[in-house]
Order: structure tokens, then C-alpha cells, then sequence
């Protein structure tokens, strides 16, 4: 086991900490902590901070209830700066928004790349922001029968594309469903992270202990 590094604060006793979605990988926010906040931060295993603002110790969480859970905390190869990885109970940001970064200031559209958890916030602005002639935005507009209602149909088309063994019309018979059990999960206040921390219980469980219900 490597021994643990020695951190360098800057000259007011400050480091910068990266939080990151545990699960998602999402950068949530940059606060900073000095070594009484980092120490607290371990030994309560939730994101204490220091304000520089208001000079003073922060808890996450503290008035909103938004705690962040820590996983884990990485110092950079300088020793200077961390990341600490989180299971979040609410939003990160102050604004409601689940990451403070959501301002684009450049994306680029040869290298930027697909992710489930980008996908859930388009198809949720879709739903707080209606726009009209979005499909996304009639789904919520017909409400949880029609979007029930699709679901089921994108299974059987899944199922007869498998059926037929046709890879090409299944993948895109795949996507279409996961598209719209996307839409569900916002409809129904499901999040990505709720079906991964489900899937990753299931690597610790019986798998028999499913069946059994099912008897």
C-alpha cells in the first residue's frame, strides 16, 4: 500500500476539491477545504468545506439536506489538489441543477460523445422546458399511459428483431427502447444512478434470492 502523500495547501491553507459523481462520474462542483474541513470530511465520511466567502467551515447538506456521502478522496500527482468522489442525496448545485456545471461555453461536435446519464438530462429539460414539435415533449404532454404504452411496443419490436436474428434492426429496436425507458424514469423520478447503485447491490446478493420471490 502506498503511503499517503503529504498535501500541499496554498498560502492561505486552502486546497481546491473536485467532487465527482461516484456512480456517473459527473463532475458535481469545485469548493475548497483546509485541513480541519478535510479532516472532519474523513472522519464524518460526508463533504465538509471552507467557505472563502464567509470565511467559515461548510457542511453539505447542511440546511438543504443535499448530503454528499464520501467514497473516496485522491490527491493529484502535485499532491495539490483532490478529487473526492461522492454518493450525492439530492442535487449538488444551490441552483437545484444536479451539477453546477451547466453552463456550455464550448462543445465539439466531431469529439463529443454519447452517455446515458447526458441523454436523461436532454429528455428532462424536455419535460421542464416543453418544446414544441419535440416527440420527447408529447410523450410527458400524454402522460404515463402513452409512454407505458410505448414501452411496450419498443419490447416487441425488440423481441421480433431478435427473433428474426437481425443484428442491424436489433440494436436499433434496442435503442429505441432504451430511449423510451429513459423517458419513464424521468416521468417516474427514476434516475441512471438509481439503476446502477441497483445493478452493483446485485454483485454483493444470492442471485437465487430474485428467483425465490418469483415462486
Amino acid at each position: 500500500m502506498q503511503n499517503k502523500p503529504t498535501l500541499k495547501f496554498d498560502e492561505k491553507g486552502l486546497i481546491p476539491a473536485i467532487v465527482q459523481d461516484h456512480y456517473s462520474k459527473e463532475v458535481l462542483t469545485l469548493a475548497y477545504m483546509n485541513a480541519e474541513s478535510l479532516a472532519l470530511t474523513i472522519a464524518e465520511g460526508r463533504t465538509v468545506f471552507y467557505s472563502r466567502s464567509r470565511q467559515t467551515l461548510w457542511r453539505k447538506g447542511e440546511t438543504s439536506g443535499n448530503i454528499q456521502r464520501v467514497v473516496s478522496i485522491t490527491a493529484d500527482c502535485d499532491a495539490d489538489a483532490l478529487v473526492v468522489e461522492v454518493v450525492k442525496s439530492g442535487p449538488a448545485c444551490h441552483t437545484g441543477a444536479e451539477s453546477c456545471f451547466f453552463n456550455p461555453v464550448y462543445l465539439s461536435e466531431e469529439l463529443k460523445q454519447f452517455s446515458y446519464e447526458a441523454l436523461y438530462r436532454l429528455i428532462e429539460g424536455r419535460k421542464t422546458s416543453p418544446q414544441e414539435g419535440s416527440y420527447t415533449t408529447y410523450l410527458f404532454q400524454k402522460g404515463l399511459d402513452k409512454i407505458l404504452k410505448k414501452v411496450g411496443e419498443e419490447c416487441t419490436e425488440v423481441l421480433i428483431a431478435g427473433a428474426k436474428q437481425d443484428q442491424e434492426e436489433t440494436v436499433y429496436e434496442i435503442a429505441d427502447l432504451a430511449y423510451h425507458v429513459l423517458v419513464l424514469m424521468v416521468q417516474a423520478g427514476i434516475t441512471v444512478e438509481d439503476v446502477t447503485r441497483e445493478l452493483e447491490k446485485r454483485h454483493v446478493v444470492d442471485h437465487k434470492v430474485k428467483q425465490e420471490r418469483m415462486q
